[in-house]
């Protein structure tokens, strides 16, 4: 006789909660998604009370991917070298961001990108994080959003501080807006226009 592995999946399930006093009289089958059940096997309600997904879930603009992850260098020219050609990457030409403070230099990679990041002024929010590690290291990460001013103002609206009030244009050539680290579990996120 065949015996069928999702009866006998579920038989030991069966056998073993009536072992804890567990009654899964509505057992799903092991190929439908599990429900959302309680303890007593009633379905729990979603939490609607947080500011997130209150904003959030009726949001018209969705994620996309990983633009690029941002390294502050303490030595452009070095750091080139060494992606260039110790690690043989696609290394872009330098590009000065007078209005951001830096210059940039992109490492350009088959699913994703690297910024390096060198001061550029006097008033360079880079030079700053230089001051802090002088070795450098990474200093944000950027993620794409296919509508930048909808994901602005709901991340606004969910208590989400932004360095800016208006998006900026950003090393690419499209609309930016970095939020605010401490608001983003310790990373400082740019978000940029797909």
């Amino acid at each position: 006789a065949v015996v069928s592995t999702q009866s006998t999946g579920q038989n030991i399930a069966r056998s073993l909660c009536r072992r804890t006093l567990v009654s899964f009289s509505s057992l799903p089958s092991l190929s439908t998604p599990p429900k959302n059940h309680s303890r007593d096997n009633t379905t729990l309600p979603r939490d609607t009370s947080s500011p997130w997904r209150r904003t959030l879930s009726t949001s018209p603009w969705d994620l996309g991917i990983l633009n690029h992850t941002a390294i502050a260098v303490p030595d452009l020219d070095r750091a080139v070298r060494f992606y260039r050609d110790v690690l043989r990457a696609d290394v872009s030409p330098a590009q000065d961001l007078p209005e951001h403070g830096v210059t940039v230099v992109f490492v350009n990679l088959p699913n994703t990108k690297i910024e390096l990041l060198y001061p550029l002024g006097e008033k360079s929010p880079i030079a700053g994080f230089l001051q802090k590690n002088k070795d450098g290291g990474i200093h944000h990460i950027c993620i794409e959003v296919d509508d930048i001013e909808s994901a602005v103002r709901d991340v606004k609206a969910a208590g989400i501080r932004t360095l800016g009030e208006k998006t900026k244009i950003g090393a690419h050539g499209k609309p930016v807006m970095f939020l605010h680290p401490k608001d983003c579990g310790g990373v400082l996120m740019e978000l940029e226009q797909k």
